[in-house]
């Protein structure tokens, strides 16, 4: 019997590097954003110092969206990521300067804090079975609520935190690389992504993450433990907030109960663009990363030329619609 073997077009094939390396879109997106505006602003926005000033506006929302990115690949979504990262930071806050303890302690427990946090959504949506938008949204407002309650609407000072606690803004402490300045809260960004990206593709836990993404019934039949590993998932992503918001002091040098309120939105839109399928189990946690720099250097970029700060949402709006166009246009083909 001949068999006939069509030749794959070049379409085709693009489709099928897109569906392989989903992070391959947002990359080239990526590229194409800082030679665009390379050519409009000058060679200013192409230096070492602008590039770098794009790294430290988007590490929070770099961090945020690795924690995010691990609860989409389950096919999930958390509403309470920015909650959790200001309840954290708050507590941190709160425990060194209203009772009394050592400031790396008070880090500690803030960090517990945003584990905990994470470990209620996770059981709530492993064993209640409950829908993670429901979940989160319900979570969200319950530490949102807790952090106010608990802070009383106190700010505490960056000139306090200076004297009587520099650890708490560790991550805002920079250093000059070239003509390049970083803080150790890009520094701690990028090494969660590579590390996060390296457990995803190469451990067996990565593996599960996705495969529960996929399709959690034939997971489960293939005896992954289904609540054991979305337990892990939101009780990770927890804990990554919490270093969120640890950064986040050190970003805005205070602590404030009232910081990082869209923190939630510009997460998922991080994701979004970063070409990881709201579906789940499809997607790079490298590109969640490309997706927050896309954000940054436009919004870098627009603010260069001197435009109206609304077009900075236009653009990221349009660039939302379309990355999900292009989501369900690889996932149809892929089918």
């Amino acid at each position: 019997m001949a068999e006939f073997h069509e030749k794959p077009t070049l379409l085709r094939r693009m489709q099928h590097a897109l569906h392989v390396t989903p992070s391959l879109v947002p990359l080239i997106v990526l590229l194409a954003a800082i030679a665009l505006f390379a050519l409009l602003v000058g060679g200013r926005f192409f230096s070492a110092g602008s590039q770098s000033l794009v790294l430290q506006q988007v590490q929070i929302v770099g961090i945020v969206a690795a924690a995010q990115t691990l609860v989409i690949l389950t096919a999930g979504i958390d509403l309470s990521v920015g909650a959790i990262m200001v309840l954290s930071s708050v507590v941190m806050g709160q425990f060194t300067f209203r009772y009394g303890l050592p400031p790396e302690l008070a880090v500690l427990c803030g960090l517990l804090v945003g584990l905990g946090c994470g470990l209620i959504n996770g059981l709530l949506v492993a064993y209640m079975k409950l829908p993670p938008f429901i979940v989160t949204l319900g979570t969200w407002q319950v530490f949102l609520a807790t952090n106010f309650l608990f802070s009383r609407n106190e700010t505490i000072r960056a000139q306090d935190i200076e004297a009587q606690a520099p650890i708490l803004q560790f991550f805002g402490q920079s250093f000059r690389l070239g003509g390049a300045t970083f803080t150790y809260g890009v520094v701690f960004m990028l090494i969660l992504v590579l590390g996060l990206a390296y457990a995803l593709r190469h451990t067996a836990w990565g593996r599960h993450v996705y495969a529960v993404g996929d399709d959690p019934d034939a997971a489960q039949l293939s005896g992954v433990n289904t609540k054991r590993v979305l337990i892990s998932v939101y009780t990770l992503s927890g804990l990554i907030c919490a270093f969120a918001g640890w950064a986040l002091i050190g970003r805005i040098g205070s602590v404030s109960p009232t910081s990082g309120q869209e923190a939630n939105i510009q997460s998922i839109t991080a994701v979004v663009i970063g070409g990881i399928s709201l579906f789940g189990g499809r997607g790079s946690i490298l590109g969640a990363l490309f997706g927050a720099l896309i954000v940054g250097v436009v919004s870098l970029g627009l603010r260069m030329m001197g435009t109206d700060p609304q077009w900075t949402y236009f653009f990221i709006g349009v660039l939302i619609i379309v990355a999900v166009l292009v989501d369900q246009w690889i996932r149809k083909v892929a089918s």
